[in-house]
């Protein structure tokens, strides 16, 4: 990445823990007896994508300065990424967070394009990189969703945990859809803070 180390790394930090917890929603295990298995793999399939993202996105954060990815880096993220977003838009017809994936998996492959065509005089601190009309509709879709989820996330009525068992709880925190909700607000502030960057 390209702007202060500090943000950068705040960036590498955002990704890695919201990655990290999205991998251990994608245990079995989520709590509710009654649920449909259809829809408890279709939230796996959701935090699998999350992950994926999460990582992307602490990879594609860690400053210049520190680690100089190879040439060949931006072309193996712009692939994984292209294939993510062709995976996520087949997938919306069943889940609206698909979609929300798709566009955030193609901003992922607009930024390793952006940052592979910039090639030497991005590293060196000169110049734009992207399009400025792509870069500006994109950081307007992620401010919009950020304010949206999160007036939604603030209204969520708190479930009360008294009388249930801790290792319960445990499992119900983690994999309560508020939590959810906040990982994607969190990865939504990193993909707009990164677009800044560009």
């Amino acid at each position: 990445m390209h702007g202060p180390p500090l943000v950068a790394w705040l960036l590498v930090a955002l990704g890695a823990a919201t990655g990290a917890y999205c991998l251990v929603r994608t245990r079995p295990g989520c709590p509710g007896a009654a649920r449909k298995e259809r829809e408890e793999r279709e939230e796996r399939s959701v935090a699998r994508a999350e992950a994926l993202m999460g990582v992307g996105m602490a990879v594609m954060a860690v400053p210049v300065s520190v680690l100089d990815q190879p040439s060949w880096a931006a072309a193996v993220l712009a692939l994984v990424f292209g294939v993510a977003a062709v995976r996520s838009l087949l997938l919306a017809r069943h889940h609206a967070h698909h979609r929300h994936h798709a566009v955030g998996a193609a901003a992922m492959v607009y930024m390793a394009a952006a940052m592979e065509g910039a090639g030497g005089s991005a590293h060196a601190g000169h110049g734009a990189m992207g399009a400025p009309l792509l870069t500006g509709l994109l950081l307007v879709y992620f401010a919009v969703y950020v304010l949206a989820a999160g007036v939604r996330l603030v209204s969520v009525p708190v479930a009360s945990a008294t009388g249930a068992a801790g290792a319960t709880r445990a499992v119900a925190v983690r994999h309560a859809p508020e939590l959810a909700s906040a990982c994607r607000v969190s990865m939504a502030i990193g993909m707009f803070a990164m677009l800044l960057t560009l």
